[in-house]
């Protein structure tokens, strides 16, 4: 029988390791420091820019196959949920691990409502930010804010604050976005409607005027819905990530989701879809697709939306948003830009060199048509995400807090600087010259 280990020989000494292999295909990175050369040898590291290959916990939330284009939260299929389900029901299946029955549906639902509210000073503090301000900007900042009205958050450890603030997060955050939203746009805040689902509550923030009762149009709420649902959680990304590093240092949640916030708010992860917009405006034109095809092979061009870190298949989420991106466009009109976008998929997915480096659309793909058919401004794109993946961040964070073989986020380096140096009088330095690999002019 066969064992689950891995043997290793280390060439320079002649000596033999045997190492376990965990979870069907995992090892340990610090059973490497057992290969030494000497007593005195720090021992072998894993060098792992940007954690490709790197397994930095174990988690029973999100399930990624790649290869297969497969995405499940806790077992369930992305495809059923977002057909079946709505973003509070997932909400609650993310952060409490089960589908929820009817009455701790009402009662989860009840619990988020009661949290839409936010302080008042909260408000005169978002009135401090410039008009132009970007509300991703905003946003960050008064999610950090929070921490200071509620100093019981720090209290980590303790399983009823631990699910108060995560109430009050994912019940807070909506209303956050829209007033910086609102604060953009110069127009008085609009306190939340509880009567109104969670997606419909927070359209009504953004949009209402002067109309007594705001009733969102159904077709957009459900496809807001479905939006939230696919952007709720996405394995051990780069917010994620941060979610889980800032809080390993057990700060308050308020801190680590602002941290998680701020890492969303980069043109590379929350901000990508914005990147497919701008895309598609400079193509133009759909006739204008193969000479911007042309300009990608060469290099002189880059494919956005296009691509993804951990899938190499279709993102099972861009299949669910071009299908949506149609319902809204039989409600606000067809945006030109999906026959562009229409093109250059048909053309990519037929081309070898796309094909054979499986550049797939991603989720970024549709979902910025989608957004800018609805009405929202591509500065609002990021913040868009952050809103549903407030629980998935608040589900990897508890997790994190819970998992007793975490510790504080402490990664190794490979030092490759000046070894020895001293000091000497300032009269007696030659003039510094700047190496090739030296950046501090840079900074």
């Amino acid at each position: 029988m066969a064992k689950e280990t891995l043997s290793i020989t280390d060439n320079r000494t002649g000596k033999q390791y045997e190492i376990p292999i965990e979870e069907g295909g995992v090892i340990r990175a610090a059973a490497l420091r057992d290969i030494k050369t000497s007593a005195d040898d720090f021992g072998l590291m894993s060098y792992d820019p940007a954690f490709t290959n790197t397994a930095s916990c174990r988690s029973r939330i999100t399930f990624i196959d790649g290869d297969k284009g497969i995405l499940r939260y806790r077992g369930y299929p992305i495809e059923e949920l977002a057909e079946k389900s709505n973003y509070l029901e997932v909400a609650y299946l993310i952060v409490k691990g089960e589908l929820p029955d009817r009455k701790h549906y009402a009662a989860w639902e009840s619990n988020i409502k009661t949290h839409t509210m936010i302080h008042e000073n909260v408000k005169k503090f978002m009135e401090g930010f410039r008009y132009d301000a970007h509300p991703m900007g905003m946003l960050v900042s008064t999610i950090g804010a929070l921490s200071t009205f509620y100093p019981e958050a720090a209290q980590i450890h303790d399983l009823e604050s631990r699910r108060l603030q995560t109430r009050r997060l994912i019940g807070k955050v909506p209303t956050l976005a829209a007033f910086a939203y609102r604060h953009t746009r110069g127009l008085p805040y609009v306190y939340p409607d509880n009567s109104l689902s969670y997606t419909g509550n927070f359209l009504s923030m953004l949009f209402r005027m002067t109309e007594r009762e705001y009733k969102p149009n159904p077709t957009l709420e459900r496809a807001l819905d479905v939006l939230f649902i696919l952007h709720a959680d996405h394995e051990q990304n780069c917010s994620a990530n941060a979610m889980r590093s800032v809080g390993s240092s057990q700060v308050d949640p308020y801190s680590a989701v602002a941290a998680a916030t701020a890492a969303l708010y980069g043109p590379l992860h929350g901000g990508a879809n914005e990147a497919v917009i701008r895309m598609l405006v400079e193509i133009g034109s759909p006739k204008n697709v193969p000479e911007f095809i042309k300009g990608v092979k060469e290099g002189k061009r880059r494919l956005m939306g296009f691509g993804h870190r951990v899938y190499k298949n279709y993102d099972p989420r861009a299949k669910i948003v071009k299908k949506i991106a149609y319902e809204v466009f039989e409600v606000t009109g067809r945006n030109p830009l999906i026959d562009i976008s229409l093109e250059l998929e048909k053309i990519a997915l037929e081309d070898d060199y796309f094909v054979s480096r499986k550049l797939y659309p991603n989720v970024d793909f549709y979902t910025g048509v989608t957004y800018q058919a609805m009405g929202f401004p591509m500065q609002m794109f990021p913040v868009l995400f952050a809103i549903p993946r407030t629980s998935g961040w608040m589900a990897q964070w508890a997790e994190m807090v819970r998992d007793p073989e975490q510790k504080i986020a402490r990664p190794r380096q490979v030092y490759i600087g000046e070894q020895t140096r001293h000091w000497t009088p300032i009269e007696h330095r030659p003039e510094p010259t700047m190496r090739e690999d030296a950046v501090s002019d840079q900074i």
